[in-house]
């Protein structure tokens, strides 16, 4: 344990050497660039130690608890200070140390884990929704560079990869979850999909795209031909349903003819729910983008309007002009299908 400091905090974060190294010859000799590099990593190193100063005072202050028991009901009757675990945060690694409940023959317990819900790896939640960020945004190897980049902690790609995979796991509990925001009675429903070709190994193309390349011969060594190009992708479809206040705008509205003029705000979406899939096909995202609107909706009470991508042809609107018939009452056909094509 660290020393305590006169006020029953760690002195760890009392080391603070920024002013100090601002006042010396080694700042007056950098450029401006050099001199916010340093203070960069020089700011994450004060904010870790606050941060491993803090978890300190909490192990000081653990009280020692009566019973502790498993969910199976099998008690800890033992108790040992001092165990510690690493965990890898925003600023840098820091420890936890805590109170170990143990039983000869059980896994021990550590309730200041749960106080504290500290992941079952070492990163935390931070550097996970920065991971997932990322990940999102481009390549996994770039994902590793910008984590370094905003946190100067390297997480190996093996282990961003996971992390990833375990944040992509929560969504549905997520929208399970999450409070609803309050609608008003002329909110319309809006269902929206869009899909986009990834290039992908010859082992997970679907089964119809992968023989079709095999029955193509390259006709090239370095550059792929056109016929070769479309036999090498795979549609991931992402679909969407939130509700929105109708807010019509005209050209004026959205482009003021006068300089200082302000565009009138878009409306903005409520409960927005997504889903997205590239192992499933288009037709079972659209389903499911239309269970939820039917979740949200019924009795079909409120207008839909549908948006849906360029690529969907006249059977595309032919097959929802029909559900629309087998679903929506004649009263109530109000929902609309608008291709992205046409509306941009």
């Amino acid at each position: 344990m660290r020393p305590i400091g006169p006020n029953g905090y760690p002195v760890a974060i009392s080391g603070f050497e920024v002013v100090s190294f601002l006042r010396g010859d080694e700042a007056a000799s950098l450029d401006h660039g050099e001199l916010e590099e340093r203070l960069e990593e020089k700011s994450r190193e004060v904010f870790r130690r606050l941060y491993q100063g803090h978890l300190d005072l909490r192990a000081l202050r653990e009280q020692r608890l009566e019973e502790v028991a498993d969910a199976k009901g099998a008690t800890r009757p033992y108790v040992e200070a001092g165990h510690a675990r690493s965990l890898a945060v925003v600023f840098g690694g820091v420890e936890a140390s805590r109170f170990a409940y143990r039983c000869k023959g059980r896994e021990n317990l550590h309730p200041a884990d749960a106080w504290l819900n500290l992941p079952e790896e070492r990163y935390s939640h931070g550097l996970r929704r920065l991971a997932a960020i990322e990940a999102a945004r481009g390549s996994y190897d770039s994902s590793v560079e910008a984590l370094w980049r905003a946190t100067g902690q390297k997480v190996p790609k093996r282990q961003l990869e996971e992390l990833v995979r375990r944040a992509a796991m929560d969504v549905e509990e997520f929208y399970a979850c999450r409070e609803a925001e309050p609608t008003g009675d002329g909110d319309v429903v809006v269902l929206s999909c869009d899909g986009k070709g990834i290039v992908m190994r010859p082992d997970s193309l679907r089964e119809p795209t992968r023989r079709a390349a095999e029955a193509r011969s390259a006709k090239a060594k370095t550059r792929l031909s056109k016929d070769e190009k479309s036999g090498r992708k795979r549609m991931a479809t992402i679909g969407a349903v939130y509700e929105v206040e109708p807010r019509p705008r005209s050209a004026d509205d959205i482009f003021p003819a006068e300089p200082a003029g302000q565009p009138t705000p878009a409306p903005e979406a409520k409960n927005k729910w997504l889903t997205a899939s590239v192992a499933g096909t288009a037709a079972q995202v659209v389903s499911d983008v239309f269970d939820e609107a039917e979740r949200r909706d019924p009795d079909h009470e409120r207008t839909w309007v549908a948006l849906v991508d360029g690529l969907c042809g006249p059977r595309d609107y032919a097959a929802t002009g029909r559900w629309l018939a087998r679903n929506v009452p004649a009263g109530r056909r109000s929902a609309q299908a608008v291709s992205s094509s046409m509306a941009a």
